[in-house]
């Protein structure tokens, strides 16, 4: 009987990369989400991908009662937390909407998770958790910080789980660190298509070579890297959703509890992103100097080798492959 996993947040872009890489491995993978920031054809695309009906519940993360109505329904066996608001920019808006979400979201989570008896969870961070960062690449046992709501969620949401496994040796979690998620499912059946105008590099470059924006802003090329604009860690989404099965693995077989960064280990300036998606939707895509912004820095890009000792985890696909596999779902989604 294959073990079930349930997906907080499941619909989502990294979520649904995850259901389909689970589900390739082995594990019955069930979504719990509220569709708020997720197509409602999801679920029908997981189905023609993994070949197998979806079981799917619509609910908020917060509702005490609908969790337990899914845990009477689901024989759950562990738990991977997306269920989130991720945007920084607008968590500088909306700061208690973020804290009643992100955290109060896994508080009653995690209720509902010891009421069931149930204490394995992955848990999807950032590392907007590191602040500035001190040290370039950024290792695990870098100082931690917050610039902003959304980073002060993430951070504290950490700490809570740090809490709970020290005061419960049942409670076991995988704290994943993500870096810059990028590019869509080789299928070209699920992607990244925010509803409004993307706060993300490639999204947005995305809706440039579409047309539907006039074209990228730079935001600064005078940071002291190689053509002055900012670096990050790249990884694709389905390079990150094997992370996640890795991690799990290492909650339901060893019982190992972990904190480990996924990503690349490699920078890549906002002008090179910006040549790859050119290169891969065949055209020169116009761009735009605009001053910085509050807040960004001038890189940030991590230190893998934890996730590689401790999961065996290594990020295996390019930049050109993410750009190349974005495009190829905008593409299909637009037709």
């Amino acid at each position: 009987m294959p073990q079930t996993v349930l997906l907080t947040g499941g619909a989502g872009y990294i979520g649904s990369h995850t259901y389909v890489a689970l589900a390739e491995a082995g594990y019955r993978p069930v979504i719990l989400d509220s569709f708020v920031n997720a197509r409602d054809d999801v679920p029908e695309r997981l189905a023609r991908l993994t070949g197998a009906p979806v079981s799917c519940h619509r609910a908020d993360i917060r509702d005490a009662t609908a969790l337990h109505r899914v845990f009477a329904a689901e024989r759950i066996d562990a738990v991977i937390h997306f269920a989130a608001l991720k945007s920084v920019g607008e968590s500088v808006a909306r700061p208690l909407d973020y804290t009643e979400t992100n955290i109060g979201g896994l508080m009653t989570l995690l209720r509902v998770m010891g009421e069931a008896g149930l204490h394995r969870l992955v848990f999807s961070s950032s590392a907007t958790v590191y602040g500035a960062p001190q040290t370039l690449p950024i290792p695990e046992t870098a100082p931690v910080g917050h610039t902003n709501p959304y980073g002060f969620t993430k951070l504290t949401c950490e700490q809570i789980l740090q809490q709970l496994a020290a005061s419960d040796p049942r409670w076991c979690f995988g704290i994943l660190r993500y870096f810059n998620p990028a590019g869509a499912h080789h299928s070209a059946l699920l992607g990244e298509d925010p509803r409004d105008t993307p706060n993300n590099l490639m999204p947005y470059l995305a809706r440039v070579a579409t047309g539907e924006l006039p074209a990228l802003q730079v935001f600064g090329d005078d940071y002291d890297t190689p053509d002055g604009t900012g670096l990050r860690d790249y990884i694709h989404v389905e390079d990150l959703a094997r992370g996640h099965v890795l991690s799990l693995g290492a909650l339901l077989e060893q019982g190992a509890g972990h904190l480990v960064n996924l990503g690349t280990g490699q920078g890549y300036s906002v002008l090179e992103v910006l040549r790859a998606y050119s290169r891969a939707c065949g055209r020169d895509l116009p761009h735009v100097i605009a001053p910085r912004r509050p807040g960004d820095v001038a890189a940030c890009y991590a230190d893998p080798s934890r996730a590689a000792d401790f999961l065996g985890f290594r990020a295996c696909r390019t930049l050109d492959e993410m750009c190349a596999s974005s495009w190829a779902w905008i593409s299909a989604a637009r037709t």
